[in-house]
């Protein structure tokens, strides 16, 4: 697959990563991983968001690491395959912010 002239599966360079993260609230970089915390009102609402990342992550065919502690979750993106961020990553990282409605 080819996005603005390059292939989703090239990984990115720090000036465009830089870039797309200082337009998205809450994600940030840690090493080749971009990486947001979601928090919502109950265990319950949690697990509601998890399974509309799921949703959206089999649609993308790209899955993040989720890790679920009570009304927290956290979502790790990178794609494996290039070592690092690419376009794959920072499309469903906006498809799940889209999901979460605001957090």
């Amino acid at each position: 697959m080819v996005i603005n002239g390059v292939s989703a599966l090239a990984k990115l360079n720090t000036e465009s990563i830089r870039g797309w993260l200082s337009s998205r609230k809450g994600w940030t970089r840690r090493s080749n991983k971009i990486i947001k915390e979601f928090q919502f009102e109950s265990f319950r609402d949690s697990i509601v968001f998890v399974n509309r990342v799921a949703t959206l992550a089999d649609t993308h065919d790209h899955h993040p690491d989720i890790e679920v502690c009570y009304s927290t979750v956290t979502l790790t993106l990178s794609t494996h395959d290039a070592g690092g961020i690419t376009e794959k990553d920072l499309d469903l990282a906006e498809q799940i912010d889209f999901a979460s409605s605001g957090n």
